[in-house]
């Protein structure tokens, strides 16, 4: 699943092109593109036909389009392999089009889910008081929210049974946050993925997430990680964020710091990459 910087990336795109436009017709192609609308695929393409839509938001992993002058959003779930592209009226359809969106003005474009897994889809949801559509108002703020509370956030850490990845990874704790840069952001700060939260000073707390905003905005700055064709921009562009990883999918090769083969180590389903001299298992652990 793309992470917050992916997500931002298509937030932009999606505020240049889609914001402000009204809504002609909707097709929906596959019903697994809408199977979190439960009403059903013409349902959701009735309901949105003539509304006007205002400026992407996002909160950590998630986008959602807000519809003016209502209080219902539409959730984009990109899932593993979604994508939403803007693409001129009358391109060819892509292999895997899922949902076409086609608008009333004259700009000549209209908007895409294309959707390889069909793990993803767009679906409509009413929106509580601070504007989130109600099926992710219990996500926390990401880092980069200028409303991030980070005294909040280290007293919710401290008290929490749990492992420093895991915590970085809880979605109720701090959002936006995912393997790629989870990992990334444990190796600057010289913390292994083990560590118990509740070891972790304030100061220390501080410095590691300075390092997941810093490894998040170097990765916005050039449009995201992409490591296969699945990750897109709205132009269809991949991120590139992936040449300046430090510690995710290095496997063996030299730490950029001290020199020792990078490890991988299975983890949750997943994978965790650290170096073992300067990101040392807590003695639990080992």
């Amino acid at each position: 699943m793309p992470e917050l910087p992916e997500v931002e990336v298509v937030r932009r795109g999606l505020a240049r092109w889609v914001a402000g436009r009204t809504v002609r017709s909707v097709d929906v192609l596959h019903p697994r593109a809408v199977r979190r609308h439960t009403a059903g695929g013409a349902d959701f393409a009735d309901r949105l036909r003539g509304e006007t839509i205002g400026v992407p938001q996002r909160r950590g992993k998630y986008l959602w389009l807000p519809l003016e002058g209502r209080e219902l959003s539409v959730l984009g779930h990109l899932g593993m392999s979604g994508q939403l592209l803007v693409q001129p009226e009358g391109a060819p359809d892509e292999k895997h089009l899922r949902i076409r969106v086609r608008f009333a003005d004259a700009a000549g474009t209209e908007l895409r889910f294309v959707d390889q897994r069909t793990f993803g889809g767009l679906s409509l949801h009413a929106t509580t008081a601070d504007g989130l559509p109600d099926v992710i108002a219990h996500i926390a703020r990401d880092p980069l929210d200028p409303l991030f509370d980070e005294a909040v956030y280290h007293r919710a850490l401290r008290a929490r049974r749990t492992t420093l990845k895991r915590a970085l990874l809880d979605q109720s704790l701090i959002s936006g946050v995912g393997n790629i840069y989870a990992d990334e952001a444990l190796w600057r700060s010289r913390l292994h993925y083990e560590r118990p939260t509740a070891t972790l000073t304030r100061p220390r707390s501080t410095e590691l997430l300075g390092h997941v905003r810093d490894v998040m905005n170097a990765a916005l700055a050039v449009g995201g990680t992409s490591f296969d064709s699945l990750y897109v921009n709205v132009n269809g562009e991949s991120g590139y964020f992936d040449r300046s990883l430090d510690a995710y999918g290095r496997e063996d090769e030299p730490c950029r710091r001290c020199g020792t083969p990078m490890r991988r180590r299975p983890w949750m389903n997943r994978s965790s990459y650290f170096c073992p001299r300067c990101q040392r298992p807590p003695r639990a652990a080992s």
